[in-house]
């Protein structure tokens, strides 16, 4: 059975928005747009028509990138509206759940509460560098259980999903719920992309963003990566016009090839950076614990977290706490090597003993 159909049914008959027609070189009189361009209008594309309901060139550029199909990617708005667009399609408010292991990303949260979807949560531990229970997660779900969360690499623990327990989740839901890999961080690890696995399973959904290593988060442009008939689905639901014409031709840009030899090479910097920020964490008094992590960032346990924060406030330096999801706990996020000696030499100045 394709997961088309565990969507909400008055999604699975909705229409999609009956755009104006687009035709090149045309005198376009059917789309209540101005006829006049602005002075300082330097796009390839100008302002005053409506740009593309789904921009085509950038979403060939995109799947090709992510060695996926055309017809099994969406651009959106950021991963946070992919996230979205799937809550809001599969799951009935009130009746429907989603299950995620925690702490995870938020916003899979933040989503389930606006659709009023039920949210189950498994809880993962330090102990065991927060890997996932699969045994617990799959005993969690139930008939409800619409979309499973997986965030590879881990936001805000660093921990990949291995390949292997992604697959049994995969096969033990595969017509009962829609697995979402969420790979935002996945260009600062040595795992492949799961996007591959989608010609074995087709309740598969990869989440990929240009926010990070492609340094587009500005742009706010991500991809949701599925079955044709999910993507065709969602695409009913999304808004026309998402993508406003100065992201497109930004992000387009930013897709030549000597923008990806570019981020391939601030990536590896970026890993660099990061090995040696956790090395030197380890040897902090007050610091009690490093995670591993497979992204740009990682997470560390400290004795005065209170204490952390407001030192390195005080000195311009903000990290990121999550209260009661991670008490006691800081994630930091990997800086550039003048900004990663700066946070080091606050460190040093002994502020959590």
């Amino acid at each position: 059975m394709s997961i088309v159909k565990l969507a909400r049914p008055e999604i699975q008959e909705l229409t999609p928005y009956g755009a104006a027609a687009q035709v090149t070189n045309a005198v376009r009189l059917n789309a209540n747009e101005v006829p006049w361009t602005r002075n300082n209008d330097t796009f390839r594309r100008p302002l005053n028509r409506y740009p593309e309901v789904r921009p085509a060139e950038l979403g060939v550029a995109l799947a090709e990138h992510y060695g996926c199909g055309v017809e099994n990617l969406l651009v959106t708005r950021g991963t946070s509206e992919g996230i979205d667009l799937l809550i809001r399609t599969f799951c009935r408010e009130g009746t429907d759940s989603i299950a995620t292991p925690s702490p995870t990303f938020s916003m899979y949260r933040h989503y389930a509460k606006v659709q009023g979807a039920r949210l189950i949560e498994i809880p993962t531990t330090r102990d065991q560098d927060f890997a996932t229970d699969v045994t617990a997660l799959l005993a969690a779900c139930d008939d409800s259980t619409r979309l499973i969360f997986l965030c590879s690499p881990n936001n805000p623990t660093g921990n990949l999903v291995p390949r292997a327990d992604l697959i049994r989740i995969l096969e033990a839901r595969r017509d009962r719920s829609a697995v979402i890999v969420d790979e935002a961080y996945i260009e600062f690890s040595d795992a492949a992309s799961t996007v591959d696995l989608l010609a074995r399973f087709d309740n598969l959904i990869v989440l990929r963003t240009l926010s990070k290593a492609l340094a587009c988060a500005g742009a706010r442009c991500g991809s949701v990566i599925a079955d044709s008939d999910v993507i065709n689905m969602l695409a009913a639901v999304q808004a026309p016009y998402a993508l406003a014409t100065p992201v497109v031709e930004s992000v387009e840009n930013a897709l030549q090839s000597e923008g990806f030899q570019e981020a391939e090479k601030y990536a590896q910097e970026i890993v660099v950076e990061r090995d040696r920020l956790m090395t030197a964490m380890q040897r902090i008094s007050f610091v009690k614990r490093v995670w591993p992590s497979a992204a740009n960032f990682f997470l560390i346990e400290v004795q005065d977290v209170a204490g952390l924060l407001q030192h390195c406030s005080e000195r311009g330096i903000l990290l990121r706490y999550f209260g009661a999801d991670l008490v006691d706990c800081v994630r930091i996020t990997v800086g550039s090597s003048e900004e990663n000696n700066r946070l080091l030499g606050v460190f040093n100045e002994n502020p959590g003993s």
